[in-house]
């Protein structure tokens, strides 16, 4: 099967979809894009021909223009807009003892997916804990991990202030998940090199898409450090078989509003054959 067609009498020979395409396997011959010479196996099934054809000339054999989400510029930010919504999202640490419904949360996973991933590899896997039974034993396993490190490393666990967290988690505070309905684990296959970036890409996407829903995030940083020296909570997230987690969201409806947007420190910046560095006011 040819990896794609051209509708003749919608292109208009511009040849923006051969500029374009990352792997250069298309080629203008007599002002009409073709595939190149083992396209097929060289395609990493990104979409850009498609989406790029103002035309909507372009199909793949795997993709149409019809099956694209169409661009809308009246919905695209402008740039205050994106400021705006960049500077006043928030880590909430604090949820609504309120479930997240599953389909509300996939919504916002579907457009997570949406990430860009190392050669549009899309390995990035989830693993999603909405129960709160669960969630405190993931807690209790991280807290047992914080122990065994005060006793056998305590040069580790004094900056990463364990025994705060432990002597909190004793007086019935749970520091560690902080009572979130539900955790998202991020995962994916060691084979790949960008299997971290990925994941890391992917759960940016998730925290900035959650606030649409109506809902709110903070990066479980215990979790994944633990799910990754702790057996016991290994052996009960059970992640696939030469699987690693990069990343882990504690994810629920926030229990407080925010009415400003606080300062953070400015850009250092230094331009190559500069010599010094430069903040950006």
């Amino acid at each position: 099967m040819t990896l794609f067609t051209i509708d003749h009498e919608k292109c208009d020979k511009d040849g923006i979809c051969a500029l374009e395409c990352p792997a250069h396997i298309i080629e203008m011959t007599d002002n009409c894009p073709v595939p190149s010479v083992g396209a097929e196996e060289i395609c990493i099934r990104c979409g850009h021909c498609v989406a790029v054809c103002p035309r909507g000339a372009f199909t793949l054999n795997f993709l149409s223009p019809e099956e694209c989400m169409p661009v809308k510029k009246e919905l695209a930010l402008d740039a205050a807009h994106t400021e705006h919504f960049l500077r006043s999202r928030r880590a909430v640490r604090r949820y609504r003892d309120k479930p997240v419904p599953r389909d509300l949360f996939e919504k916002a996973l579907g457009i997570a997916c949406c990430a860009p991933t190392g050669s549009n590899r899309q390995e990035v896997q989830w693993l999603v804990i909405d129960n709160k039974d669960d969630v405190k034993k993931i807690a209790a396993h991280v807290i047992e991990w914080m122990r065994y490190v005060v006793k056998t490393r305590p040069e580790l666990a004094l900056p990463l202030n364990m025994q705060t967290l432990i002597q909190h988690w004793e007086q019935g505070s749970d520091r560690i998940c902080r009572d979130a309905p539900q955790l998202v684990f991020a995962h994916a296959s060691n084979e790949f090199g960008s299997a971290a970036a990925d994941c890391h890409t992917a759960l940016a996407y998730l925290e900035l898409a959650l606030p649409g829903f109506g809902l709110g995030s903070c990066w479980a940083g215990y979790v994944n450090y633990a799910a990754g020296q702790w057996p016991a909570l290994a052996d009960f997230l059970s992640f696939s078989e030469n699987h690693s987690c990069h990343g882990v969201l504690m994810v629920g409806f926030p229990k407080f509003k925010y009415f400003r947007a606080p300062k953070r420190n400015n850009p250092v910046v230094r331009y190559h054959g500069e010599q010094h560095f430069h903040k950006i006011f």
